[in-house]
């Protein structure tokens, strides 16, 4: 099913850089978009910064129980240390037939160790952490590990990069493609079964480094693909 371009797409951690610079450029790009926090004056605060910063955008916040209720898409951008909580408070108002573009990693930084460095997880990936925690009929998909946060809020940065998406139902994640590539400048690829997101989240830390490294905000593009692999 892909999302209808006036369905409510719920992000939780939105607060945050990477969750605040996506609800911008899908806000921009028509969706209306609910930005969920764990305190509600936050999210509202978050949603009214929005606003500003895209006049012609439709935001709102909520509690995150309340943000994900009713939500065809929820994109969870929140620290590894806080993904579990999160998803045991909204686990009750996910619906079933719900996607969860998940952006969690499982950095070191979570235990105050290096950004650079990742955590071993017994599932494998931060992602299938998720799958085991969200409620039955809810679908998981790992995306958005190599998309900088900072370039994401700079509305005048032009994007030329590819979105990571990894998960076991092809049309999860065309569903998911179609809403991100919404976003000028994003491509969504296809990596694979969801078990291969222990691959991509890692990413992320190699990314930081890069980054680190040249002072810069790089992205990831991958060569020799079909123009459109979603139709």
């Amino acid at each position: 099913m892909t999302p209808s371009p006036t369905e409510q797409v719920a992000i939780v951690g939105a607060t945050g850089a990477l969750g605040f610079g996506l609800a911008l450029r899908l806000g921009r790009a028509g969706v209306p978009i609910v930005i969920g926090s764990r305190d509600r004056e936050r999210a509202e605060e978050a949603a009214a910064r929005a606003g500003e910063t895209v006049p012609q955008g439709t935001f709102s916040g909520a509690e995150n129980s309340q943000a994900v209720a009713g939500a065809g898409v929820v994109i969870l951008s929140v620290p590894f240390r806080n993904q579990s909580e999160i998803l045991k408070g909204v686990r009750d108002t996910l619906g079933e037939g719900a996607l969860l573009i998940d952006a969690t990693v499982p950095l070191a930084a979570a235990v105050s160790g290096k950004a650079t460095r990742m955590l071993g997880v017994w599932q494998g990936s931060a992602a299938q952490v998720a799958l085991e925690m969200v409620p039955d009929g809810v679908k998981v998909v790992s995306a958005l590990h190599t998309v900088s946060a900072a370039s994401l809020a700079d509305l005048d940065h032009s994007l030329d990069q590819d979105v990571l998406l990894c998960g076991d139902s092809r049309a999860d994640k065309r569903r998911a493609a179609h809403l991100l590539q919404r976003v000028d400048g994003l491509r969504c690829v296809d990596c694979g079964r969801l078990e291969m997101a222990r691959i991509a989240e890692s990413m992320t830390a190699l990314m930081i480094s890069i980054n680190a490294k040249h002072k810069t905000h790089a992205g990831v593009r991958i060569t020799g693909l079909p123009d459109d692999d979603w139709e």
